[in-house]
């Protein structure tokens, strides 16, 4: 499927270096990496949910990252979601950022808690990107895998019904950078680290065919 992605997708995720990520991060992102290998090695659809505060920002580049990843590795059981404990909207600099990179996303609705459809491919199915609470009935409701990207959340939800599996897997929020002159670049670094993490999880990975 890496064939199917956006050219530009391609070139920017080529150009991304897993190896220097440091050993610590790579552990924890390693917990991850087994979970997807036991679910594809049993060939079972794998579900991951991230998940943080109010699914606006750091919730919306892992789960577009990270969908965007296993079709550049061709796992084709893999599904990707997020939400929140709260729900507000996507952020504007994260429809600007993935623009940026080569995605496409078109708006759906009109309001306050707009909806996307995120294209990252040809012929590959759009994710839609809106905020959610993370057990909105648009996600799955059992057998997935919580992944916790703030801290605020990890802390507030020890326990996710329905998952077979709770990561903590956070970030530093780029919503400090709001209003400031740097922000677009902040939340550009935000967004590389996460997509640079997400293909490490995946390139660890083995695809048995």
């Amino acid at each position: 499927m890496k064939d199917l992605l956006f050219p530009n997708l391609i070139t920017y995720i080529n150009q991304l270096a897993v190896e220097d990520l440091p050993q610590e991060r790579k552990t924890v992102l390693n917990t991850l990496t087994e979970f997807i290998q036991k679910k594809t090695d049993k060939k079972e659809v794998c579900n991951l949910n991230f998940i943080c505060t109010h699914n606006s920002r750091r919730s919306h580049l892992c789960q577009i990252w990270a969908q965007s990843m296993a079709s550049f590795f061709d796992f084709s059981n893999v599904f990707i979601y997020s939400g929140g404990t709260e729900v507000t909207a996507m952020h504007p600099q994260i429809v600007y950022i993935l623009r940026d990179v080569g995605f496409s996303l078109n708006s759906l609705s009109k309001g306050e808690n707009v909806v996307y459809r995120v294209g990252y491919g040809k012929n590959l199915p759009n994710i839609m990107g809106f905020s959610k609470l993370f057990n909105d009935e648009f996600n799955p409701q059992s057998q997935f895998c919580a992944i916790m990207t703030c801290s605020q959340a990890a802390e507030t939800c020890p326990f996710i019904p329905g998952a077979e599996k709770r990561i903590a897997l956070t970030y530093e929020d780029p919503k400090e950078f709001d209003g400031l002159p740097n922000a677009f670049e902040k939340y550009k670094e935000r967004s590389e680290q996460i997509a640079v993490e997400m293909k490490y999880v995946f390139s660890q990975i083995e695809l048995k065919k």
